[in-house]
Formats: structure tokens, C-alpha cells, sequence
């Protein structure tokens, strides 16, 4: 009878421990949801009102909270078992890691539409250059060469410009204006332009010849990296095709022979496995991007 109590007690001991657990990590959960929404979803928000998506911050919230919580399950099931706790903590420990990753998904989302925008910008400044240079030689005013440009209605350059001209509107004066465009577009381009124009602003140069000049300068530039790109283009596959392919074949393989794979990912061989196979894949895409960067 009293061997039959210390199991009942140590029982209830282990069930008490798990439910404290379990509600410490949901506080925490909690707690830094609130964060999250706080911080990251306003940031998040305000970026892409840069970039002109008026998206609420509740909504980037929600989104990179339910995504979260699909990459979660995606790596906790497979490795979820009653009969062994230590390919369950396994799992809790990838579902957790991958789970923060995923919740950064909208500013990331953010960095590749800035950085789609930031080269459609460059490719349209090429043709702006132009058509500011023509209109200097026409005699209109500077201001008046970027109204040409936003009244041309090409985005994202004449939004941009558009908000450059709305600001000096309101009191603004013409070089804290130009360094807001510049700030707020981030292109190494423009910084050129700005910084010319500054200079010839403040010394009497030719802006029409500046214009002309650094338009030259962004053409030839830009051809260059298209070389590059297609030059290492072959370089670039391989990196994908080395990353992801282990990746399918291992999601392919758990789908079609659940009961081959599942054994597998629960064993602790399996985990040692697929940890070191993770390590080797990161390690060989990182070493095929730093061979095909190149920066012009």
C-alpha cells in the first residue's frame, strides 16, 4: 500500500510540475505576443507605409503570428512521441527555434519588396536623369525638373519625387528634402545624384552635365551586373538546388514512408543525423554565396 501511494504521489508530483511548465511557458507565450504586436507589427507597418502598402499593424501581427504557429506543428509533429520524451523536446526545440524565425517573416517580407522596388527605382532614375537633364536645357528650374518626373506617373520613382516636392510644399527647404528621398529610398544611385546635385548647388556646376554623367555612369554599372548575374548564374542554382533538395526529399520521404521516416526522425541517431546534415547544408550554401558575391 505504500509503494502504491508514492506512485500516486509521485504521479501527481510529475503532473503538478507539468502543468506549472506548461502555464509558465504560456505566459510566456503571451507576454511576448504582446510584444510582438507592440514592437515588430507597428515597425513592420511603418515600413511598408514607406513603401507605399497601407497594411494594419493588427493585420502583420496576425499573419506573422499564424505563420509561427503552422512552422511550429510542421516540425513538432513528426517528432512528437508519448513513448520518448527525448524526441519530443527534440521537436519542441525545432518547432520553438523555427517558430521565432517565422514570426520575423513580414520584415523580411519588407527587405525583398524594398529590395524590388530599390532596383526598379534605379532602372527608372536612368530615363529621370534624362528627362531632367532635357528640361534644365529647356530652361526650367530644378524643382521644376522633378515635377516632370512625377507628372510622368511612373511608380515608384514619381511617388517618391512626389513626396519630395509635397514636403518642400510645406516648408521643407530643397537639401533636407533631397536627404529624406535619399534616406527613405536607400539606393546607392540616388545618393550619387544627391550628393551632385548638393555640390553643384553649392559650387555653380552644370547640372545638365552632371546629369548626363552620372546617368552614363548608373548605365554602365548596370551593365556590368547583368554580366555578373548571368555569369554566376550557374553558381546560384547549384546554391538553391544544394539547400533544398535534401529539404524536399526529406519532407517527399516522411509523406510517402511515414513509417520508415517516422521511426527514424524519433531515434536519437535520426536527430544526430539530420542536425548534422542541417550544419552541412548551411554550411555549403554559405560558402557558394560568398564565391558567387560579387559586388560591382
Amino acid at each position: 500500500m505504500s509503494l502504491l501511494l508514492i506512485k500516486i504521489l509521485a504521479s501527481v508530483a510529475v503532473g503538478c510540475a507539468f502543468t506549472a511548465f506548461a502555464y509558465i511557458i504560456i505566459l510566456s507565450v503571451e507576454s511576448g505576443s504582446v510584444n510582438y504586436s507592440d514592437a515588430v507589427s507597428h515597425e513592420t507597418a511603418q515600413q511598408f507605409e514607406d513603401l507605399f502598402l497601407f497594411i494594419p499593424a493588427k493585420k502583420i501581427a496576425d499573419i506573422g503570428r499564424a505563420f509561427a504557429a503552422a512552422v511550429f506543428l510542421l516540425f513538432f509533429i513528426p517528432f512528437f512521441s508519448l513513448s520518448n520524451p527525448v524526441s519530443s523536446a527534440v521537436g519542441l526545440s525545432l518547432g520553438i527555434l523555427f517558430g521565432a524565425l517565422a514570426l520575423q517573416a513580414p520584415s523580411k517580407l519588407v527587405d525583398v519588396l524594398r529590395s524590388r522596388r530599390r532596383r526598379k527605382f534605379n532602372l527608372q532614375l536612368v530615363e529621370a536623369l534624362s528627362s531632367m537633364s532635357n528640361a534644365l536645357r529647356a530652361g526650367f528650374s530644378i524643382n521644376q525638373a522633378f515635377d516632370t518626373v512625377v507628372q510622368s506617373g511612373e511608380k515608384p520613382i514619381a511617388q517618391e519625387f512626389g513626396v519630395m516636392m509635397q514636403q518642400m510644399r510645406v516648408g521643407m527647404n530643397f537639401y533636407d528634402a533631397m536627404q529624406s528621398l535619399d534616406k527613405r529610398v536607400g539606393s546607392e544611385d540616388l545618393t550619387l545624384v544627391v550628393t551632385a546635385i548638393d555640390i553643384a548647388r553649392r559650387t555653380g556646376g552644370n547640372l545638365t552635365e552632371i546629369f548626363d554623367k552620372i546617368g552614363q555612369t548608373i548605365r554602365e554599372r548596370m551593365r556590368i551586373e547583368r554580366r555578373v548575374m548571368t555569369l554566376t548564374a550557374q553558381g546560384r542554382l547549384q546554391g538553391i538546388i544544394v539547400a533544398c533538395m535534401p529539404v524536399v526529399l526529406g519532407l517527399l520521404m516522411t509523406f510517402l514512408k511515414p513509417d520508415i521516416m517516422l521511426p527514424f526522425l524519433k531515434s536519437g541517431t535520426g536527430v544526430a543525423a539530420i542536425v548534422i546534415t542541417a550544419a552541412l547544408i548551411l554550411v555549403g550554401w554559405l560558402v557558394i554565396r560568398k564565391i558567387i558575391k560579387i559586388d560591382v
